[in-house]
């Protein structure tokens, strides 16, 4: 009688392999190093993707808790504005009580007389498609495109932070602060035009970004290519296949059709591109690098511009098709003679009604509780409240002798506005120590996003336009707290403390974000806990 041969299992001692059947030292390296790969490739989108989502819960949760279009600000009107440019193509006027009618769920109340505004109509059409999709009667509907720009604006920074830091921990670092700030919560929650304008600026920078890396070394091989022995060539090329030039065009051309500060960004980022094309022309070595450089310079504007003013005109479609709009037929009496004279009327009617918008947005300087002036900023004197209301009884589960107060404060993360202001200045420093061209852009977007407004000290404005300056802001921290973190060739000592000091700030940071999530999102609170929030006098 035959037996089967006994099967291996856990019960049979372990056969030991042969050295010949050993894992060699190369192959344990190659599995390990492997799944090193592995978790970093995982680590690289799923940090980021928790940061979007965290930023997504805390701009969309409970989106229409305030329901009240903003008396003291602009969503009084680009909300109205938004619902009439779906109904007529362009905006119409409102009666008196046309807030109250569209609050109550009658948006019908409008007229097709034409309303008198001061801002191309990009950032009200991306409010009405919220409005398409999920009706007027309510804030979800006027504010949910805000809220998901505002969201893929930390999208937006954290693909910047990585391609300037090479690091997906800091990129993390970047974005989280975005997503949990309360200025970039709240004017994500809110329907105005300043949430859109930051996400297509963002846009226009990381585009650059992208041609940056591409154009540099294409510029170094092909003079490279061209060097006679020691004589260095006296021309540069001239290029002009640069996709990423014509995208942050259209990106930086949406930025203009929302408001017309995203002029001074596209004509930044102009200069900038002649700017480092001059520096990558002179490191190649070209003789003539100044002259070359406007040579391509010229290419650039055929490039950047075209795009940015298709667009821009195009924003302006609904108001050229219509025959209501305001001013849409004030060429038609004078119309334009001699050199402009070939230009179709419809055009000719937008210029005039471009130059009546310019000068009525110059001289707006009247007074107003929250108005700050750009110097002020930095300091963080008179952030915006926005929305306040008090309920002496309680409301919604809130009950305190002092009654509950539900706000909408635009207030940044006061621990993380006062570090990115000492970050930049850091930066400003850093950048005249080692000339790191990753400085220079950071400080650029700094440059072209704050220093233009200190030249309007007359005009009326306010703190949350630094929503537009915040991200670089971040950025200028970011790169400080990996200073603090210390560089790879540092002691352990030295890393272990500067990592540390990093987790407390970010830590503290958090742990602020969470103290002032209620009174950026119109929760109903104790009015004495609204309070604690105002550290300063000029908060309230």
């Amino acid at each position: 009688m035959t037996h089967a041969a006994p099967r291996p299992d856990d019960s049979m001692p372990a056969v030991p392999l042969l050295p010949a059947e050993r894992p060699s030292l190369y192959e344990r390296f190659t599995v390990r190093v492997s799944r090193d790969d592995a978790a970093r490739r995982l680590y690289a989108w799923l940090g980021p993707a928790l940061v979007v989502v965290l930023a997504a819960v805390l701009r969309l949760w409970n989106l229409a808790a305030a329901h009240d279009l903003m008396n003291q600000f602009d969503e009084t009107y680009y909300v109205k504005d938004a619902w009439t440019l779906l109904q007529l193509g362009y905006e119409g006027s409102w009666p008196s009580n046309g807030n109250e009618s569209f609050l109550s769920g009658d948006p019908s109340v409008f007229t097709d007389n034409a309303a008198f505004v001061i801002h191309p109509p990009l950032g009200k059409w991306i409010i009405a498609v919220g409005m398409m999709v999920l009706g007027p009667e309510n804030g979800w509907g006027w504010r949910i495109t805000t809220a998901l720009l505002g969201t893929a604006a930390v999208l937006v920074l954290m693909l910047i932070a990585k391609r300037l830091t090479g690091s997906t921990t800091f990129a993390v670092v970047a974005g989280l602060l975005m997503a949990v700030d309360g200025m970039a919560i709240a004017m994500s929650r809110v329907a105005l035009l300043d949430t859109p304008l930051l996400f297509f600026v963002l846009l226009g920078f990381l585009f650059v970004l992208r041609d940056r890396d591409r154009t540099m070394a294409r510029i170094a091989e092909t003079v490279g290519a061209k060097y006679d022995g020691d004589e260095p060539p006296a021309w540069g090329p001239i290029l002009w296949n640069r996709p990423w030039i014509i995208a942050a065009g259209l990106a930086l051309g949406a930025a203009s059709a929302v408001k017309w500060s995203g002029v001074w960004v596209l004509a930044g980022l102009g200069v900038y591109l002649v700017v480092t094309d001059a520096l990558a022309r002179r490191r190649a070595g070209v003789l003539f690098w100044p002259t070359d450089a406007i040579r391509q310079g010229v290419a650039t504007f055929v490039l950047l511009v075209p795009a940015a003013f298709a667009v821009y005109l195009a924003s302006w479609t609904g108001w050229l098709v219509t025959d209501g709009g305001y001013d849409r037929h004030a060429a038609d009496a004078a119309p334009a003679t001699g050199l402009w004279s070939w230009v179709p009327l419809p055009l000719q009617s937008l210029w005039i009604d471009h130059t009546t918008m310019f000068n009525a947005a110059s001289q707006i300087t009247s007074g107003h509780t929250y108005s700050s002036a750009a110097w002020q900023w930095p300091l963080l004197i008179r952030p915006t409240g926005m929305y306040y209301h008090h309920d002496a009884l309680g409301v919604d589960g809130c009950a305190a002798a002092n009654g509950c107060s539900s706000v909408i404060s635009s207030i940044p993360n006061p621990l993380v506005w006062y570090a990115g202001v000492a970050a930049v200045l850091y930066l400003a420093y850093r950048f005249v120590i080692v000339r790191d061209w990753r400085h220079a852009f950071v400080l650029t977007g700094i440059g072209l996003t704050y220093v233009p407004w200190l030249f309007y000290p007359e005009r009326t404005i306010f703190q949350f336009y630094t929503v537009l300056v915040l991200p670089f802001m971040l950025l200028a921290l970011t790169f400080a707290l990996r200073d603090i973190a210390g560089p790879r060739h540092a002691d352990a000592y030295r890393r272990r403390t500067g990592q540390r000091l990093v987790w407390v700030f970010l830590g503290v940071a958090l742990l602020l974000a969470v103290f002032w999530y209620p009174v950026i999102s119109a929760m109903p609170v104790p009015y004495d806990f609204w309070r604690l929030h105002n550290w300063l006098p000029t908060w309230v």
